[in-house]
Formats: structure tokens, C-alpha cells, sequence
């Protein structure tokens, strides 16, 4: 981004502008036409993760949920620190064939494909309060997919939260009415 930029996200602009710091664009990948964001940077600054994990804990509070589900694979790096952070547990949410028990699964469209997401059908207690935490948003079919897999094994959703939100996809819209927080919205 250049300095021209405005910098948005859901926690301000000062959040919104660290994350940004910390993206590179990727082109063509997975597929050609395709440009991956890459949070590596963002997870390998350790100043720069705290005050990101920081700033989720804070926007949620800790007493909003009782555990914390991260949809595969760099979800499960910031649900695995929210958790920590906050005396949480953390449970994943996995692509299709990764868990050893009974799951629910969910498949849907991506931006470029189509995948399947499982979590196992015991990972909540009736009524636990689940915060969901992904990296990206881009058309929702990921969140959407997860979302709903939550449900499905018996939490209820308190929160959804991700670092960065591909505005121009309008994967917000199709979560309506869940509310999403994203730390950046480009």
C-alpha cells in the first residue's frame, strides 16, 4: 500500500495499518489471476503478532467466549495464540480427511476452487461459546462453511474474526446477518 492509501479495518486504523505493514502480495498463486495474501511476515514479527492478538482479545473481551475454533491453516496460529492469551481452549477446524473421529463436514466454493472443511462432532459443549478466527476473507464460503460447522457440533457462534477482509469480494454480505470483525479491509 502506498502512503496515499487509507488504511480501514474494524479496530481503527492504527491496527489496520499494522497488519498492512506486515502483507505481501503474492501473484499467481495458487493459480494464475490469483493474489495470495501472505501473513508469514505478520506472524514472524513477534511485536507486531502480539498487538495483533492483543487487539483481537481486547475487541472481543475474554469473557465473550469459552473457546477458540481456527479454520486451517493460518487460523489455527492466531486461535492458538487468542486461546493462550486468554486461558482458552482451541479447537480446529480441518480440511477434509485430517481428523481421526466422527466428524461434521462442510463443502463449498472458493474463489478458485472448491473445498471441504470437518470438525469433530464432539469438539463443543451444547451452548460453548465459540469465537472463529481465520486469516482471510474473501467470498465467505471458507467462513460460511466454518461457521456453520460450529454450529452444527453444538456451539454457538459469539464472534467472527479475521486479519484481513478482501472488500471487493463481498464475503461480509454473504455472512449477513453474523457480524465479522476484520483488523484490515482492503
Amino acid at each position: 500500500m502506498t502512503q496515499t492509501d487509507e488504511v480501514r479495518g474494524d479496530s481503527g486504523p492504527e491496527v489496520a495499518e499494522l497488519v498492512a505493514s506486515r502483507v505481501l502480495d503474492v501473484p499467481d498463486f495458487p493459480k494464475p489471476g490469483i493474489v495470495f495474501k501472505d501473513l508469514m511476515p505478520l506472524f514472524a514479527d513477534g511485536v507486531v503478532f502480539r498487538q495483533v492478538i492483543d487487539g483481537i482479545v481486547a475487541y472481543h473481551g475474554a469473557g465473550s467466549f469459552d473457546v477458540v475454533a481456527g479454520v486451517e491453516a493460518r487460523g489455527f496460529v492466531v486461535a492458538a495464540a487468542i486461546a493462550y492469551a486468554t486461558g482458552k481452549g482451541v479447537v480446529p477446524v480441518r480440511k477434509a480427511g485430517k481428523l481421526p473421529r466422527k466428524t461434521h463436514s462442510a463443502s463449498y466454493a472458493l474463489e478458485y476452487g472448491e473445498a471441504t472443511l470437518e470438525v469433530h462432532e464432539d469438539a463443543f459443549v451444547a451452548g460453548q461459546r465459540v469465537l472463529v478466527v481465520d486469516d482471510v476473507l474473501a467470498t465467505g464460503g471458507t467462513a460460511g462453511a466454518a461457521l456453520d460447522l460450529v454450529e452444527r457440533a453444538g456451539g454457538t457462534v459469539s464472534g467472527f474474526t479475521v486479519l484481513m477482509e478482501l472488500g471487493f469480494l463481498d464475503g461480509r454480505k454473504r455472512l449477513a446477518p453474523r457480524t465479522v470483525h476484520a483488523l484490515l479491509t482492503v
